[in-house]
């Protein structure tokens, strides 16, 4: 047995940062976390936006240890397994009816979900003898993942910029600006109509090479919680719909309850012809991301070549599928979607009180999917010098005073403006979000005083 590494001795693990010292987590229960050192922090963040269900519930990891002493893995190449075909089936019903006769591609997580989402895309068109269409259209200000392909179509400057000379064709992928009515391009007049329009206007200038518009219905960590005008996305799946361009929706932040429906499309009454979820899929406890697509897009493949051209060795892994299904039943019973609603809406009330702060200008979101904005002037809504690290802040002042928030640059132009995310876990009680809250207006304040020293 080798032995222990001596504390003094620099670690082995390569971190997300060097410049910063991380708490060693040693458990978790509920919407709370406890480090090492018996400190304990309230979750506002859900992990980033992973867990809805709250840690420490037994029951899921009893059903992991369950499949793993009956199968712990196969390769999906030659076999696949009853957990995968039974909670795919579960998978598609909590999609809805739009989904009916569709299929489920279960992944290790959401990058790989987006990744095996644009292949599915291509190869769906090329299946149908329209080869010419390879372009996938998104948004600016969206982040789809950390593959290249995902970043290829991704547009999160600070983490797209460094890999762009990585990704052929990238700079051929067209990107429409988003409905961001905090920022408004069109100052809110018929803005729906004409961030639509934009993506029309791109599918026309792809000259029959668009294959698939992908977006967020709401969107994640890059913009923090910003959702559409009303009859955007209604119009967005219209236009996609007489071109004959796929409509991709990534749910891996907004999916499986997170704001108050299944899937965050429902708000809009919109159904993707793809549909990509991860993160609570299976609520952090294990890696898992799904691909969700109707029945017309399997179908040209099933009848054409018969082979999807894509795969990964740990997709559909027994374990992970084993905790996607029990986290799944344990939201049932628990009704936590509706749980979600509600207690999104007791976040949205707390929040409100943090207008008053000097920096924050503006509070939105959807469910428990809640954003909040940092200005260093209000009235023009000039964003803090990007050096400052203002967000970054505010979220160290709030681990001091245990509680856990996602700090994100580049709201405002792709590299200035602060924002955080907050995503709770739905067994989060009314009292700890009003608690939490109060302790995250103080780390505002401090942030601002330290600003100013």
């Amino acid at each position: 047995m080798p032995p222990r590494p001596r504390k003094s001795q620099a670690s082995a693990l390569f971190p997300r940062s060097f410049r910063k010292t991380f708490p060693q987590a040693v458990r978790g229960r509920g919407a709370w976390i406890w480090d090492a050192g018996r400190r304990k922090y309230f979750d506002l963040a859900g992990s980033a936006a992973v867990n809805l269900i709250g840690h420490g519930v037994a029951e899921i990891s009893s059903a992991m240890v369950r499949q793993a002493r009956q199968l712990e893995f196969v390769h999906s190449s030659q076999f696949t397994t009853r957990c995968a075909e039974e909670f795919a089936a579960e998978v598609l019903a909590f999609a809805g009816p739009k989904f009916r006769g569709g299929r489920v591609y279960f992944t290790c997580g959401g990058s790989e979900a987006v990744e095996t989402a644009l292949k599915l895309a291509r190869q769906f068109h090329v299946e149908r003898g329209e080869a010419q269409r390879f372009r996938v259209l998104s948004r600016k200000q969206s982040y789809h993942g950390a593959t290249l392909g995902a970043i290829a179509v991704g547009g999160n400057p600070r983490r797209r910029d460094l890999y762009l000379p990585m990704t052929r064709r990238a700079e051929s992928f067209e990107q429409v600006n988003p409905p961001y009515c905090y920022r408004c391009r069109y100052a809110c007049k018929d803005c729906a109509r004409r961030y639509a329009d934009e993506v029309a206007e791109a599918i026309a200038a792809s000259r029959g090479q668009a294959a698939a518009f992908l977006f967020e219905p709401a969107s994640g960590a890059t913009l923090g919680g910003v959702t559409p005008p009303r009859g955007y996305l209604e119009r967005v799946a219209a236009i996609c719909r007489r071109a004959g361009v796929l409509l991709i929706a990534d749910e891996v932040m907004t999916g499986f309850g997170r704001t108050g429906r299944n899937f965050a499309v429902e708000h809009w009454k919109v159904a993707p012809d793809i549909l990509v979820c991860g993160k609570g899929i299976a609520s952090g406890y294990a890696p898992l991301g799904a691909v969700i697509a109707q029945r017309h897009v399997v179908e040209a493949i099933a009848r054409g070549s018969g082979a999807f051209m894509h795969g990964f060795t740990y997709n559909a892994h027994p374990l992970a599928v084993a905790a996607g299904r029990a986290v799944l039943q344990h939201m049932r019973r628990r009704k936590l979607v509706a749980r979600a609603a509600a207690m999104g809406e007791a976040l949205a009330e707390e929040l409100e009180a943090l207008r008053q702060c000097a920096s924050v200008g503006d509070v939105r979101g959807v469910g428990l999917l809640r954003g909040v904005e940092f200005v260093a002037d209000k009235e023009s809504k000039q964003p803090f010098d990007p050096e400052g690290n203002f967000a970054g802040r505010v979220a160290e002042a709030a681990a001091r005073r245990g509680v856990l928030v996602y700090p994100m640059q580049g709201c405002a132009d792709g590299r200035a403006g602060d924002h955080l995310l907050l995503a709770p876990p739905a067994i989060a009680t009314k009292k700890e979000i009003a608690r939490a809250v109060a302790q995250l207006r103080h780390a505002i304040k401090e942030a601002e005083t330290s600003l100013l020293r």
